[in-house]
């Protein structure tokens, strides 16, 4: 059983950075950032995966958002820049399993969630 804790959102202007943490008890294969908004479904944003060498963005966040991994101290990050409104929602670390060894963007791949933190981008 994986169990993960996120941390360090809040409330920020639109430009602005914040980083979000995960600590993990245990890595996965796959590690990832989700985010759901209100009224919306979950999506993801970030993978991390091959042992932390490869990473992979959607491309609505590519550019502006780093993933990162610690895992000499179970840590998951999620740096983030010039963030817009349409990044408000509430950012999930999750962990699962690859599909060839490699690591995809769906949900039902991720057997392990965190309970979220919530990030506000005002205009």
């Amino acid at each position: 059983q994986v169990q993960l804790v996120e941390s360090g959102g809040g409330s920020v202007q639109a430009g602005g950075s914040l980083k979000l943490a995960c600590k993990y008890t245990s890595s996965a294969w796959c590690m990832a950032w989700f985010r759901q908004a209100p009224g919306k479904e979950r999506e993801g944003v970030a993978i991390i995966y091959d042992g932390a060498i490869d990473t992979y963005y959607s491309g609505s966040v590519k550019g502006r958002f780093t993933i990162s991994q610690d895992e000499k101290n179970n840590s998951l990050y999620l740096e983030m820049t010039s963030l817009k409104p349409e990044d408000t929602g509430m950012y999930y670390c999750a962990a699962g399993s690859s599909r060839g060894g490699y690591c995809l963007l769906l949900t039902e791949d991720y057997n392990y969630w965190g309970q979220g933190t919530q990030v506000t981008v005002s205009s």
